[in-house]
């Protein structure tokens, strides 16, 4: 699912990642605009906001990727940590 930030609408004019679709059996579904709550990736953007950068001021973009790839492991295996669910939930509003 893609919304319709503007690099997700260039399939007409670079064949690239339509060709890649095709090949891949992969079908392009676009949002409707202002509704990135549909796709279903944006809660998890939301609790990666949340337990990363919330409050958060880091002393530099390496130390801030760091956070966010330590965020990513810490949730890869806490899958039932029930406050990252209730913020998933709260904002997987569709």
């Amino acid at each position: 699912m893609c919304d319709n930030f503007s690099p997700h609408l260039t399939t007409k004019k670079d064949k690239r990642v339509g060709q890649w679709a095709e090949a891949n059996n992969v079908e392009i579904a676009y949002t409707p605009t202002s509704s990135s709550y549909l796709n279903r990736i944006e809660a998890q953007f939301t609790a990666l906001r949340e337990f990363t950068l919330n409050g958060t001021d880091h002393a530099s973009h390496r130390d801030q990727g760091s956070m966010i790839r330590r965020y990513i492991a810490w949730r890869n295996r806490n899958v039932d940590n029930p406050r990252l669910r209730r913020i998933v939930k709260r904002a997987n509003v569709a």
